[in-house]
Formats: structure tokens, sequence, C-alpha cells
């Protein structure tokens, strides 16, 4: 089938890639000019594992193109993807839509067949059918129907998500209608495979991605909130979250207590449902996301408390070294990086902050240029009075206690994610606090 996914940037580049793999021609379209001339030399502009490969692999084959022309992708396509960015709307909570209804005003009066256009951007409940109606005043004569098929990437494993999901939702309020099959065309070798299709109306469909991504936080915020109270009581939280984790209506993942989340989705997404929710009446119903966002910010502030603890009660004129950016590993993601929110607060307070990522140290240095910046953890930790691990890397897991020891003013370490050895860097003469 012939695929056009609008939009190129983290999610769409990734779907196009992993279409053009599952055999179908894909065509990508992107407006940014910078971004598509990296494209079309097979660079990515962000780092996601596997992605660049594939990408290199797909433009070779000629099984995926890109293109900055709408009617080009008109003219071509029939089947759609919306897979541009939803923001959060400066000052507010609400998701900030205009990049998807450009979509829908620049590309529906181009198109001169009967088409699907399947929205894959984290949307409000709601937003489908306001397309839907959009759309069909501006067709010309022709069936163009939208429909809803949310992602549900994690950054660092988006190749291996899209190419093997442990789902594939479609909301589709046409009934009868083209995105049905469609769908099942676009997503044959999947379905062959066993992966569950759940069918469904538009609004359940929007409804499933930010329910889920509610969930998560819920979960994070949820063990963040247990640790607070662990520390007051001398507990070991990581022990609550492993006992807990057994039972199989839990689960084990998504209690790792730390620092909390951050990036582009789960943030966004979480305050976007509250806004949304607010609209339709029913600000009450989720009420207790405002008390997870809150919690999750709190973590942050107690990090720089336990800095400040570990520096003799000051932070003024002390150097911090601060590994990690990304909001993650294996990503270089900066969207609301805990890492760099830490990092901005300590530097308000009067310390040298040196941070050091293994990818995400242009982005760092775009969003938080007063920071300094380190190639190397031996450079961000030289003669440091505290070493604070806040993304849980390989290569920071890995180093070697008793080595780095010898390059620090003093051997204090703040381990934000749990992710360190504790015994390890004790009995290599650190003070480890976490």
């Amino acid at each position: 089938m012939k695929i056009v996914v609008v939009g190129l940037g983290y999610l769409g580049a990734t779907h196009a890639a992993c279409m053009a793999e599952l055999g179908h021609d894909v065509l990508g379209l992107e407006t940014d000019v910078t971004r598509l001339e990296a494209l079309r030399a097979g660079r990515v502009p962000f780092y996601e594992p596997e992605l660049e490969v594939l990408l290199q692999s797909t433009l070779e084959s000629g099984k995926l193109r890109v293109t900055q022309s709408y009617q080009e992708a008109a003219d071509w396509g029939d089947a759609f993807f919306i897979a541009v960015g939803t923001p959060q709307r400066k000052g507010e909570y609400a998701a900030d839509l205009r990049y998807v209804e450009s979509v829908i005003e620049e590309l529906v009066p181009l198109i001169q067949r009967d088409c699907v256009i399947f929205g894959k951007s984290t949307v409000p409940v709601g937003t489908c059918a306001r397309l839907a109606d959009r759309a069909a005043e501006l067709a010309k004569d022709v069936v163009v129907e939208v429909a809803w098929n949310p992602e549900f990437l994690r950054e660092g494993h988006a190749v291996q998500d899209t190419l093997r999901p442990d789902r594939l939702v479609l909301g589709t309020d046409a009934e009868g209608g083209l995105a049905v099959v469609y769908a099942q065309t676009i997503y044959k070798s999947l379905l062959e495979s066993g992966i569950p299709f759940l069918v469904m109306d538009c609004a359940s469909a929007e409804l499933v991605k930010v329910a889920a991504n509610a969930f998560l936080a819920t979960k994070i915020s949820f063990i963040n909130a247990i640790a607070e109270v662990s520390e007051a009581a001398g507990a070991d939280v990581n022990r609550i979250a492993e006992a807990i984790g057994y039972d199989e209506r839990i689960g084990n993942k998504f209690l790792k207590a730390g620092i909390g989340f951050g990036g582009g989705c789960l943030p966004k997404d979480i305050r976007a449902f509250m806004a949304r929710a607010g609209e339709l009446g029913a600000a009450e119903a989720l009420g207790f996301l405002r008390e997870v966002d809150n919690i999750n910010m709190r973590r942050r502030n107690r990090v720089v408390d336990i800095a400040k603890k570990s520096c003799r009660g000051s932070l003024l004129n002390k150097k911090i070294a601060v590994l990690g950016a990304a909001f993650k590993p294996n990503s270089d993601d900066v969207r609301d990086s805990p890492a760099l929110n830490i990092a901005g607060q300590m530097q308000l307070q009067g310390s040298t902050v040196v941070v050091y990522d293994p990818k995400a140290m242009e982005n760092s240095k775009r969003l938080f240029p007063t920071l300094e910046y380190a190639s190397s953890v031996a450079d961000a930790c030289d003669n440091a009075d505290l070493v604070m691990v806040l993304t849980e890397w390989g290569e920071f897991t890995e180093i070697d206690p008793i080595r780095l020891r010898e390059v620090v003013r003093e051997a204090t370490v703040v381990d934000g994610r749990f992710c360190l050895d504790r015994d390890r860097w004790v009995s290599a003469g650190w003070t480890y606090h976490a």
C-alpha cells in the first residue's frame, strides 16, 4: 500500500521507516528543510537505537522517500498518517493542536480519491470527530475518512515497539468505511503474528493512549510517594517495590523510585488529559492526576535538598558533576528532563554545575546554555565536590568508583535513580546518598 507519513519527527520518522520495512511504499512529508535534508542523507536528527540503520536501508531500497510537497503526497498516497507534535500550550495545561489541524487544512483539499487519514499523534478526546467534520467540509467530491491509530512507543525502544507492538488500536466512527480494511492491510504481517487488533470508536481510541500514560505516570508517582514515607520511617523503598511487584495485580514495572518522570509524553499528556476533562465537565474525576504531577515535581526539589545536605548545607561555590541530561537512557530527549531541571536549580543556588551525557549534550546546550558541559565522566567529575547520577545510562552504572575517587575533590555521590551498586561505592570510600 502507498503510505504517506506527515511529520518526520521522532514518531513520524520511526513509523515511516518501519512501515517501509514491513514492505509498504512510504512517502514521508516534512516541511522543516533542515530535518528533511538530514533524513534524505540517511541521518536521523535525534538519537534512537536502530532507527538510523533502518532509515538508511529503506531509503536505499527505494521503499521510503521523503518530500516537503503536500501536493506530491496527496497525489501519491492511499493512506495518510498524521505524526506531528502536540506540545503543551504555553502557560496552559491543554495540548496545542495547531500542527494536527494544519495537516487537515493543507492536505484534504488536494486529495482526489477516497482515502483514510490515520491520526497517530496523542490528542485530547474529541479531536478525531472534530477533524473528521472538517475533512468532510474540505473534501472535493471524495470520501476522506479520519480514524485514530494511537502509538505506544517507548523512547529507546521505538523500532521494536513499532515492528512488534503489544497491541494495535484503531478508532473509527465510519461504520462500514475503509479504515478497518486499510489498517488490516497495512498491519497484515503483524496481525498474522498474533498481535491483538482492537477496533473501537474514535473517542475510546483517543482515551486509550492518554489513559495508559496517566496510569504509568501514576505508578511512578505512587512509588515516589512511598519513597517519601520510607525515608521518614527509615525503610527501604526498593525492597518495598520488589515485594509489592510480585503481586500480579500490581506488577514490578514503573515501580522504580527516584527523581521522577520527564520527556515529551508523560508530563504534557497527563496535563492535557486534566485540561480536557475540565472542558468536558469531568475535572473531579482526574483530580488525582494533579497530585501525581505535584509528587513528580517535588522529587526534583527533594534531590536538590539531598545535594545541599551532602555539601554541608550550602551549594554556594561548590562544583557539582551531573551525570545524565536526557530524561531516560537510550535517548537524547531533554524535554522536561528531571536531570536538567535539577542541574538548573543547583546553579541558581550558586554552584558550578558540569553536565555530561552520552547522547544528549547538544540538546542540553540549546535548552540550558548557561550550564557547563564536559566530554566525559572524568572531565565532568574533575575536582568535583559532589557527583550526581541523574540518568541511568549503562556507562554510569559501570563506573569504577575507585578510579573516579582519584579525580574528585570530595568522594560523595547522589544516586538519583537507584542505579548504582551502593555497597561497591561505599567500600571504595564514597559517601553514598539516594
